[in-house]
């Protein structure tokens, strides 16, 4: 496969030797360099086009080089292309709007920054300063990103590459799948409990029903508060506008990024009025965070959101996968929308590769047997069937 690009002095070297030259080599990468996309394909400077069923880690959520985010960003750029929060936006007001009505009902103030990270790091320090307590409990096979406080709920990461000489908060994990011994863990010392709804690098795995609304209850009779990080299962992703909903539980704070911006970094907290009015001046911040372009992605996101539909269309494309996509190596199917984890007999890489020589991009996770699919949420009938027919003979 070419994979070449022209550089200077008459050589020609493929963009991961490039990238070498200059980027910490920290990424695993694919082998193949991407020049453009269109829609749920993404195209290689060889011409090779791939089904992108993996969607940027769950990011893009409209596909590629959708016309109305696109146009939203050109507009805004043309007009004003960066504005600190120290000056009122009538497009950060729009966003604003837009989003808490996207959000559940009671989930109506909102703080924008630039990450899923960041957007824990912040719902974990409200915590931890609105309830003056210094202990948090997360969900084994958590991921909430690599900054201090969102890494130290991260499983697994102070084993391996948390860096950090302590944790800014004591940490108890529970078992994902107990709700019994998640309630256990939660006392007048606990500030927060933050747990994904849908366990993106874990396999796609829901969190059962009984567990979020034993998280809810405990919370609920200690003071604290019921944090659901919804970076990659929010948006839509679940086939409803936030995962946690299926369980009829009202957090206190969602976290939300990936999806909310489509390709453009964004991130949010949605918290509820009466968390939001213990807050004064200064109590947050953020340069970059709520800048034009990012509620710009934001509104545009949001409206085609609503007028595409895409959450019922990605509860169809579920329907269409888990009756279909059972077949070859595939052994189960769990998760919610386009969020799913198919359980491969031989192993998630093996499969992901095999799927990869037949054109079709997806992800493994942090679980051996489970593949990820996380594509865009408009994706075709025809595209899932693509799917399954290349599952079939493996």
């Amino acid at each position: 496969m070419d994979m070449t690009a022209p550089q200077s002095g008459g050589k020609s070297r493929d963009a991961r030797h490039l990238e070498a030259a200059h980027l910490a080599q920290v990424y695993s990468q694919f082998p193949f360099e991407v020049v453009a996309g269109e829609g749920a394909y993404l195209i290689c400077a060889n011409g090779r086009r791939l089904l992108d069923l993996y969607g940027g880690h769950a990011v893009c959520a409209l596909g590629y080089g959708h016309p109305r985010l696109l146009a939203a960003l050109k507009r805004q750029a043309g007009e004003l292309l960066f504005a600190s929060n120290a000056m009122a936006l009538r497009v950060r007001a729009r966003a604003a709007e837009k989003l808490a009505g996207f959000a559940p009902r009671g989930l109506n103030q909102v703080f924008f920054v630039n990450s899923g990270a960041e957007a824990n790091e912040n719902a974990l320090r409200l915590a931890c300063r609105l309830t003056g307590r210094s202990r948090v409990v997360a969900l084994e096979h958590a991921f909430h990103g690599r900054t201090a406080a969102a890494a130290a709920v991260s499983w697994g990461a102070r084993d391996r590459w948390y860096g950090f000489p302590q944790t800014p908060f004591d940490v108890a994990f529970s078992p994902r799948d107990d709700a019994a011994a998640l309630a256990s863990l939660i006392d007048a010392n606990t500030a927060a409990v933050i747990l994904e709804p849908i366990q993106g690098l874990g396999g796609a795995f829901p969190v059962r029903n009984e567990v979020l609304a034993a998280a809810r209850e405990a919370c609920d009779a200690q003071g604290a508060f019921f944090i659901a990080d919804e970076v990659q299962c929010g948006m839509g992703r679940s086939g409803l506008p936030f995962a946690v909903s299926h369980a009829g539980v009202m957090p206190d704070i969602i976290t939300t990024a990936k999806s909310l911006g489509a390709g453009f970094p964004c991130a949010a907290l949605l918290m509820r009025e009466d968390c939001a009015a213990q807050l004064a001046k200064g109590d947050l911040g953020s340069t970059f965070g709520g800048g034009p372009l990012a509620c710009a992605a934001i509104e545009a996101v949001l409206d085609v959101m609503r007028e595409e539909q895409l959450p019922q269309r990605a509860a169809e494309r579920e329907r269409q996968i888990r009756a279909t996509c059972a077949t070859g190596p595939v052994e189960a199917i769990q998760g919610r929308g386009l969020l799913l984890g198919l359980k491969c007999k031989d192993g998630a890489v093996a499969v992901r590769d095999q799927l990869l020589d037949a054109d079709i991009l997806a992800g493994a996770s942090a679980l051996p047997d489970w593949l990820r699919i996380m594509p865009p949420l408009n994706l075709h009938e025809n595209e899932a069937a693509r799917l399954a027919a290349a599952l079939g003979p493996l």
